[in-house]
């Protein structure tokens, strides 16, 4: 026998074949639609390869299945749609929620996001700051003083500089009191930032001390209350030449031994009006936004220098006596009524945040609580805004000072916490 399938069988599997063509296609479809493209969820008969057709019914069987196949485009198609709509929906879902957890962030930030994000996630002032010489003016009081304080426990050498020398003793047996540091670890270096001429020796005799100057931060400075018609030009003159000119003055004496080293860290400690417009402050704001500009440049000269940082600081209102002893209309004249001060940042919150700016080498620090962060904001990405709410609260800003008030506080009554 030329099969081993019986003829029955045979005859059963072609009755089965012929039952699974559609009824149009009974009969063999010519070799030109053979191939032709399949109607989604048909049987079709596939082209017959050349080895089929001979050598018996046991052979002709395997060809008539394996030239059978079924079409199920139409089903897979749709399934690959709802797939990607899926995946899009998950998406602007999950962005959504970024959106809401950023925002939730910024309402209860007293920060920019990023110094936030270094706080949570970054290099701790514990880790990196130890064993460092930190040259700090300003050091008598509020910022600077503070700053000490925090630096005294992290195991470092520091340089406290001012023209108050009582003041910095003060500080400095405190730091003692409360820090890890020993007698020698601190040096006190008398230093008016307006005699330009004495910063070079001090230079020369912090290196003579400690061997090198791993940070420089820059805190000296004054502030000023008072209209600009009504400010001699005295006081505006003294203002560059304090916050500005004597600010760039040691950093150029300082710069050369770090660049020596390829490495150091610049801080400036500047204000929230170096990036907006404060009424009563004209001279303080110049003096700021100058020290913005200047030190941007100065970056963007030492790029190649990547272990030099340049990191500008920012703080909003911050609880010190900084109004106390700002400048008036006249050289000789501080403000009479500093105001309630109560409602500002702690002055420990200011510097840790400082500090971990610091130890991350963030370059653009913002420190300040709401609303002037979020008037920062605007003046950053909506200065048309900015513009008209400043014109609008200026006026209150103005009245509130003369009036005796502290000029930021009144027109913001949530804020009434008393700091210690």
């Amino acid at each position: 026998m030329k099969s081993s399938v019986p003829f029955v069988s045979l005859a059963a599997l072609h009755w089965a074949h012929i039952q699974a063509k559609p009824a149009a296609s009974a009969t063999r479809a010519p070799t030109s639609q053979i191939n032709s493209r399949p109607q989604p969820g048909t049987w079709t008969r596939r082209a017959t390869p050349p080895s089929c057709g001979l050598g018996g019914a046991g052979r002709l069987w395997r060809c008539d299945i394996e030239g059978l196949s079924w079409s199920s485009s139409a089903r897979a198609q749709p399934e690959a749609t709802m797939t990607w709509e899926l995946v899009l929906w998950l998406l602007a879902l999950g962005a959504l929620l970024l959106l809401l957890v950023q925002l939730l962030r910024f309402l209860r930030a007293d920060g920019d996001l990023a110094l936030l994000w270094a706080e949570w996630q970054g290099r701790r002032p514990e880790w990196e700051l130890t064993d460092m010489v930190v040259w700090v003016t300003g050091a008598s009081s509020g910022i600077g003083e503070e700053l000490a304080y925090q630096l005294s426990k992290l195991g470092v050498s520091l340089v406290l500089s001012a023209r108050r020398v009582h003041e910095l003793e003060r500080v400095k047996r405190k730091c003692l009191e409360n820090g890890n540091l020993k007698g020698k670890d601190i040096l006190i270096l008398p230093l008016d930032l307006t005699d330009r001429s004495s910063h070079e020796g001090a230079t020369k005799a912090v290196l003579q001390e400690f061997g090198k100057i791993d940070i420089l931060v820059n805190n000296g400075g004054r502030s000023q209350r008072s209209l600009i018609m009504d400010t001699n030009f005295d006081v505006f003159k003294e203002l560059i030449e304090l916050n500005y000119l004597g600010t760039i003055s040691l950093t150029k004496c300082v710069l050369p031994h770090m660049i020596e080293r390829k490495q150091g860290k610049i801080v400036i400690v500047n204000s929230l009006a170096g990036i907006v417009s404060v009424p009563l402050s004209g001279g303080y704001c110049a003096s700021k936004h100058a020290l913005r500009g200047f030190f941007n440049c100065l970056r963007s000269e030492l790029t190649k220098y990547p272990g030099i940082i340049i990191s500008n600081i920012y703080p909003g209102p911050v609880y010190s006596n900084i109004v106390k002893n700002a400048l008036a209309e006249e050289v000789t004249k501080t403000v009479v009524h500093a105001g309630d001060q109560s409602y500002k940042m702690a002055t420990s919150r200011c510097v840790r945040l400082m500090l971990i700016a610091m130890a991350n080498d963030l370059k653009e620090v913002w420190i300040a609580e709401h609303p002037f962060l979020l008037v920062a904001y605007l003046w950053q990405y909506m200065p048309t805004l900015a513009i008209w709410m400043t014109n609008k609260l200026g006026k209150k800003r103005i009245s509130n000072f003369q009036s005796g008030k502290d000029a930021d506080s009144s027109y913001f009554k949530i804020w009434k916490t008393k700091h210690e």
